[in-house]
């Protein structure tokens, strides 16, 4: 890689060129990402992404009058130093509010790019436009403000919120509540019935320890290889699995873990038992409150169902480890 100090004016323009050509694309690419999700937003986008394609036709102009057609092949990839963007394929599905942070990083960095470069300009005219070019960059972002309050007004800015809540928990919270109460719930039959049966915690907490690592990798392959989210909008059916996968694991081992409490302790078992009974309420009562909070369900109505469930779960457990 070439420092950026070693750069040639001519390497100098023909980075800047291929630069404002990729930035113009991935604005258009957030903008074809968007269009379904958040129309009003994606104009913005394709008003960035043309600002860029202007960029780089002046450029282009200032290159072939100071050193003809060709242009030499070297990327900002071939620079050490010189601003990275994201591969693509990692931006797609991206919630609105971190597309709107990587676009202030992008243009941040342009301008940097530009004042420094017009800093190592020999050229009048080279170091002019690419003094321009740093001050319009560092304009783009009140350009973005004035496009938002132009395009996005209340009502759609209201819309865009309800789609972005509903894409937060259909990407988020409801692989995450699924994994939280399959975790929490179906472990207390395994868990408290190896407890009753064998009353010895080491034994009690390896039986939970499986069952919620079991538990999590299951949850984890099941979700991910459930739907891909091309149809749903649901995103990226790995992060849906790890969400998934992870809660659940969390769910089982927030009640396993007080069988820690050593053996050798005086009544050691109905300690670690009595503080697994307490886990068990909070992790029952939080699953009921984000399902109110998140999934419109009535609060009382989601702790009856979610208490009642783990309490018959809890029952059959130790019924079956004290017989």
């Amino acid at each position: 890689m070439k420092n950026f100090a070693d750069l040639s004016e001519r390497e100098v323009l023909a980075v800047a060129i291929a630069s404002e050509e990729e930035d113009s694309r991935i604005y258009m690419t957030f903008a074809e990402d968007l269009v379904g999700r958040y129309p009003d937003t994606a104009k913005i986008f394709e008003e960035m992404a043309e600002e860029e394609r202007g960029h780089r036709h002046r450029l282009l102009e200032m290159y072939e009058q100071r050193f003809g057609q060709h242009l030499p092949p070297i990327r900002r990839e071939d620079v050490k130093g010189f601003l990275k963007r994201r591969p693509i394929w990692l931006t797609k599905n991206l919630p609105l509010d971190t597309i709107r942070k990587e676009v202030e990083t992008m243009e941040t960095e342009a301008e940097a790019f530009y004042a420094k470069a017009a800093g190592l300009a020999e050229d009048v005219g080279v170091r002019r436009l690419l003094g321009d070019l740093a001050e319009e960059e560092k304009g783009h972002e009140k350009l973005a403000a004035s496009l938002t309050d132009t395009i996005l007004k209340p009502e759609v800015r209201e819309a865009e919120d309800a789609t972005r809540r509903r894409t937060f928990v259909l990407q988020y919270v409801q692989p995450g509540l699924a994994g939280l109460m399959d975790g929490s719930v179906s472990t207390l039959a395994p868990l408290f019935a190896a407890a009753f049966a064998t009353h010895q915690n080491w034994q009690t907490f390896v039986v939970g320890l499986a069952a919620s690592i079991g538990a999590g990798i299951s949850m984890a392959f099941a979700e991910a290889l459930s739907d891909d989210g091309s149809l749903t909008g649901r995103g990226s059916p790995w992060l849906r699995g790890a969400a998934s996968g992870t809660m659940t694991a969390a769910g089982g081992l927030g009640h396993s873990l007080p069988y820690l409490v050593p053996d050798s302790w005086p009544n050691a078992f109905w300690i670690a038992t009595s503080i697994a009974g307490v886990v068990v309420f909070f992790e029952l009562w939080a699953i009921a409150f984000i399902r109110a909070r998140y999934m419109d369900t009535p609060f009382l109505k989601a702790a009856f169902q979610i208490v009642l469930g783990g309490a018959i779960v809890l029952g059959v457990g130790i019924l079956i480890g004290a017989s």
